[in-house]
């Protein structure tokens, strides 16, 4: 599918196309994409999860996430490439239009 690991220049372009569109930026963090999602209460942040968890198994790309009562920590990279791939960035892009 998508899990060839990109390079640095491909990771770059991907972010800052990525943050053109996001309401928040996403950043790289140890070698992950990273954002910390914040919602009014618990009840939003559980049900904004539960989108993206039907949303990454149709994907076959699941999240490694932190919730903390109202706040999302979101890291994402394709473990068996080792690294960020396209998948990466299509999830992302994905839990943006979920917070719409």
């Amino acid at each position: 599918m998508h899990r060839i690991r990109l390079e640095d220049a491909a990771i770059a372009a991907s972010l800052q196309s990525l943050n053109a569109r996001a309401r928040a930026p996403w950043a790289i963090k140890g070698g992950k994409l990273h954002k910390t999602f914040r919602f009014n209460d618990f009840s939003e942040a559980f049900g904004f999860m539960t989108r993206v968890a039907l949303a990454a198994e149709a994907m076959d790309h699941h999240p490694d996430w932190c919730n903390r009562y109202k706040t999302l920590s979101v890291d994402l990279s394709t473990h068996d490439a080792g690294g960020l791939t396209e998948l990466d960035f299509q999830l992302a892009t994905r839990m943006e239009a979920l917070t719409a």
